[in-house]
């Protein structure tokens, strides 16, 4: 059985919703806290990725890392102010698995089910697993921050950010990819949307 990684990032300065998204309640509880609920039993570790330690500290005392089924770690991005590319490559540098899945800390609509189902997409010969909608815009209609990526991507990933080539479809064309269809009967669009703005609850 192969090692079941997931990153979460939490980096975003979150200025449309005017406050810390992982951390802003819905329902009395915090956003982050619906995807790392929905990823028990289901994963074997999780790193959360925060911009700064200040962040780290407020978030590690409202989780609890002895609720989940998972080994639960915090992380800082290791390269400041670049994104959600930063991101990735924080978090692939610090699992013990081969590959992980990217989850937003504001898609708190993320099911088991799409969880599994990504899971089982993976082949050693592709470097990413990545969802799209639309077959006649495959890149454009693609959904890279709902993907699983390969530790082995860390050096092209080293290279973007080096180069400030900060765009996450930009990586997906560079390396080995496995688009994936995403079947609207089994999987729906609401799994894949960001909470960006107050109203948008």
């Amino acid at each position: 059985m192969k090692m079941k990684s997931c990153i979460i990032l939490c980096g975003g300065q979150s200025r449309r919703m005017g406050q810390d998204k992982g951390s802003m309640l819905i329902h009395d509880k915090p956003m982050i806290k619906y995807v790392l609920s929905t990823l028990n039993y289901q994963i074997d570790e999780a790193i959360i990725v925060l911009n700064d330690e200040n962040r780290v500290d407020k978030y590690k005392k409202f989780i609890n890392t002895n609720d989940y089924s998972y080994k639960l770690i915090f992380k800082t991005d290791l390269i400041k102010e670049k994104g959600p590319l930063t991101g990735i490559y924080t978090g692939l540098k610090e699992i013990d698995g081969n590959y992980a899945l990217i989850l937003p800390c504001d898609s708190p609509y993320v099911t088991k089910n799409y969880i599994q189902s990504i899971f089982n997409e993976i082949e050693n010969k592709y470097q990413a697993i990545v969802p799209y909608h639309d077959v006649k815009n495959k890149l454009k209609t693609s959904e890279p921050l709902h993907s699983i990526y390969n530790k082995n991507t860390i050096p092209i990933i080293e290279k973007l950010l080096k180069n400030n080539s900060l765009h996450i479809k930009g990586l997906i064309e560079k390396i080995d990819t496995k688009f994936i269809l995403i079947d609207n009967e089994k999987i729906l669009k609401k799994e894949f949307r960001n909470l960006n703005r107050p109203k948008d609850i």
